[in-house]
Parts: structure tokens; C-alpha cells; sequence
């Protein structure tokens, strides 16, 4: 997958099928270089405002970064990931995902070529 952030919504409600009435759903990203994130999905500059100020945060190339044997956009992406988080629960409720109006969940990819990543589903009765 590129860097950027992408918007997963239709694929976890696909891959989930019908939703029960009421649970909670646990997504969790098993990497340590892309996070999730629920923000506005209505305006796309909200995306990239946020992207600019973790780019302001955790540059690339920082000479002062020590961890660089995977690359010049590792550190930063270990960093944003911190940042961001690799979990997040959403309430279901009425069968489908109690999100705000404006609200879209975002796969963020902080390496520039993050290749194959897996995200884990668990749903809480």
C-alpha cells in the first residue's frame, strides 16, 4: 500500500458482513509503521493538514535519527504510529458502525511503499 492516508470503511463493513445489533468492534493494524485513525472524512484538507504536521514532527532524513537501517521514511513512520495509535474500537449499534456524520476510519500508510499489511477484526458481544 502507498503512504497516505486511506479510507477502509466499505472494506471492514465488506469483509464483516451483517453486524449484529449491538458490540464493539476491535481493528487493530499489525505494524509498527501504519496506524488507524477516525477523523473527518467529509473535507479531504483535514487529511492533509494532519499529514503536514506529522511530516513538521517527524521529518524525513533527520540527521539526528538513529534507527535507520530500513530506510529514510522508517523512524518518522515508527514515530507518526505512535502517534496515531494501531488500535481503535467503534460502538455498533442498530447493526451498523455508531460513527459521527463527518467521521471515516483511515488506514495510515507512513512508509512509502509499505507493502502488504494485515489488520485484525474482533468483534465484542
Amino acid at each position: 500500500m502507498h503512504k497516505g492516508f486511506h479510507n477502509i470503511d466499505n472494506l471492514i463493513i465488506n469483509e464483516l458482513g451483517k453486524l449484529p445489533e449491538t458490540a464493539l468492534l476491535n481493528i487493530f493494524v499489525k505494524h509498527t509503521s501504519a496506524a488507524l485513525m477516525i477523523n473527518e472524512n467529509a473535507d479531504p484538507d483535514v487529511r492533509y493538514d494532519i499529514n503536514s504536521l506529522l511530516e513538521i514532527m517527524a521529518p524525513g532524513s533527520a540527521s539526528f535519527y538513529r534507527h535507520t537501517m530500513e530506510g529514510d521514511d522508517d523512524m518518522p513512520a515508527h514515530f507518526k504510529t505512535a502517534v496515531l495509535g494501531s488500535s481503535i474500537n467503534i460502538p455498533i449499534s442498530n447493526h451498523k458502525l455508531n460513527m459521527g456524520t463527518w467521521q471515516g476510519l483511515f488506514f495510515c500508510e507512513f512508509r512509502n511503499y509499505g507493502g502488504s499489511r494485515k489488520i485484525v477484526l474482533s468483534l465484542y458481544y
